[in-house]
């Protein structure tokens, strides 16, 4: 299959990688994660430039699932961002994710944070994702691969957006078994 090319530059795009649920094989969800960016990393014209490190969040909205593992993996390269959420929702099916209702827990979940300074409303995906700003389990993670970010709609850094996520629960993650292992 030919992968569609959006604009003839490299760019940066910025994947969230997140699970609170095991896999049915019984992977831990800071192994799924894992094993996710492993799989971003064959994805025809992109490459990971750098993978975050691993937090450990509370679910947003707040419910009674379990916490999530998040992490955010920079990739450099050009592609159609249509075709980039079709081999992420790919990847998210070979996890074991079913799409039933919004924000259920899930063992896999993959988001396009941004691509370079696009800014597009539709068709899908939404590119920056409207609610990246508002999750510190997106943020604190993509100031780890990229301090000098910037939302491509309002033009301002990571820092400015950090204070209206204070009060979200999260804590950095201890390296998870096989994190030092290559992508």
């Amino acid at each position: 299959m030919k992968m569609p090319q959006s604009i003839s530059c490299i760019q940066d795009t910025f994947i969230a990688v997140g699970a609170n649920l095991p896999r049915e094989s019984g992977e831990t969800a800071a192994m799924t994660c894992l094993w996710a960016v492993g799989e971003l990393a064959r994805i025809p014209g992109l490459s990971v430039v750098g993978v975050s490190a691993w937090y450990e969040s509370a679910p947003v909205p707040p419910s009674g699932q379990p916490p999530y593992v998040n992490g955010v993996v920079r990739m450099a390269g050009d592609v159609d961002p249509a075709w980039l959420l079709g081999q992420l929702h790919a990847i998210e099916a070979a996890a074991g994710r079913r799409r039933t209702v919004a924000n259920a827990a899930r063992p896999l979940d993959l988001d396009i944070i941004s691509m370079g300074a696009l800014v597009r409303q539709a068709p899908d995906p939404i590119v920056p994702h409207p609610r990246a700003t508002q999750r510190a389990f997106v943020l604190l993670p993509l100031r780890d691969v990229m301090p000098a970010w910037r939302d491509p709609v309002t033009g301002q850094g990571i820092d400015a957006f950090l204070p209206g996520v204070a009060g979200q629960a999260i804590r950095r993650m201890a390296e998870p078994e096989g994190a030092s292992a290559p992508a």
